[in-house]
């Protein structure tokens, strides 16, 4: 019979250098948000107010200090304000939309 072991945890080599959040799947899932968000805060098409925000946002998310919870609300909130914008074009309106829906699922 073969005995059922867990998988060993990734290599430290494996874990991509500068990743603020642990390695599960939170830390994975809010690893993509931040990169989303810095995608977001390099397009040229999109005003500079909504980069600056996306920035932000990013910045929020990466402090290690503070409560998953809290950061995830100023990120939400920065994001928010951002959507109501008139100035941002669609598809600056619709990754932001998708941001929050992301960052909403892990409250």
């Amino acid at each position: 019979m073969r005995s059922s072991t867990a998988p060993a945890p990734p290599s430290p080599a494996s874990v991509p250098s500068g990743t603020p959040f642990p390695i599960d799947a939170k830390g994975l899932g809010l690893q993509k948000i931040v990169d989303s968000l810095h995608q977001l805060a390099e397009d040229g098409s999109v005003p500079r107010n909504v980069r600056r925000g996306a920035q932000s946002a990013k910045d929020e998310l990466s402090r290690p200090r503070t409560a998953l919870d809290m950061r995830i609300s100023s990120a939400v909130h920065t994001l928010d304000d951002l959507a109501n914008d008139p100035n941002v074009p669609t598809h600056g309106r619709t990754a932001i939309w998708s941001i929050i829906s992301s960052l909403e699922s892990f409250q």
